[in-house]
């Protein structure tokens, strides 16, 4: 399946995006809209953290473990999804650049390494919900790092 990416201009600086980002605990905040139960494990941020929540999509609930694999301040974060029981292997990459005006893009790619059968049947519409749950995880995201770290408190 072709992946699904997502992005957003922010006025927080990519190395507070990022410190905001690297903390797992964080992410329940923008996600819970989809991601719920969230139980943490591992370090608090970083490389080794670990969560595993409960993702209502598409009418459909599954439980989903969530693993940071790697980490590449003030850049980059690539976290690894299992659910469906092992059938569903993915990666969720964050990427942080600095825009030319000040502030940061952030993006946010959601790649399939392995999909049940009824993902692969169903692509463009797994594809859609994914597409417009992660915009609004990016709306979200905007909107918690401006009460975390404030652009005019730079």
């Amino acid at each position: 399946m072709k992946p699904v990416t997502v992005s957003i201009g922010v006025p927080q600086t990519p190395e507070q995006v990022y410190d905001f980002l690297d903390v797992m605990a964080h992410h329940e905040r923008f996600t819970d809209h989809y991601l719920s139960d969230w139980r943490r494990s591992g370090p608090a941020r970083g490389v080794g953290a670990r969560a595993t929540v409960t993702a209502a999509l598409g009418g459909t609930k599954t439980g989903v473990a969530i693993e940071v694999v790697e980490a590449d301040a003030p850049h980059r974060i690539v976290e690894r999804n299992v659910s469906a029981g092992g059938r569903r292997l993915a990666h969720g990459t964050y990427t942080v650049e600095p825009l030319r005006a000040g502030g940061a893009r952030v993006s946010f790619t959601y790649a399939w390494e392995r999909a049940p059968l009824a993902d692969r049947l169903l692509a463009p519409v797994v594809r859609a919900t994914m597409r417009r749950a992660n915009r609004t995880v990016m709306r979200r995201l905007a909107a918690e790092l401006d009460r975390h770290a404030p652009a005019d408190g730079m």
